[in-house]
């Protein structure tokens, strides 16, 4: 009887267990996924921070040369 008694205990700790580690590994997916779309966030942003600047920079470039060609007669 008292046997029998452990047995069940045995089963149901180690299904409390079991249920736990899948809890956690559930969590740990969703740290995961949360960082991942976090990161691709960030570089969405970096790369578009990047390409305003090479925008705004080209065009300050383009401006200079079109200045220095006017003043010196080579644009008109």
């Amino acid at each position: 009887m008292a046997s029998k008694g452990l047995q069940d205990l045995k089963q149901q700790v180690e299904g409390t267990a079991q249920e736990a580690v899948s809890a956690a590994g559930a969590a740990a997916q969703q740290v995961v996924d949360q960082a991942t779309e976090a990161g691709q966030k960030a570089m969405d942003q970096l790369a578009k921070t990047t390409q305003e600047t090479i925008d705004k920079t080209a065009s300050q470039a383009s401006d200079t040369f079109s200045g220095i060609g006017k003043k010196f007669g080579l644009l008109k």
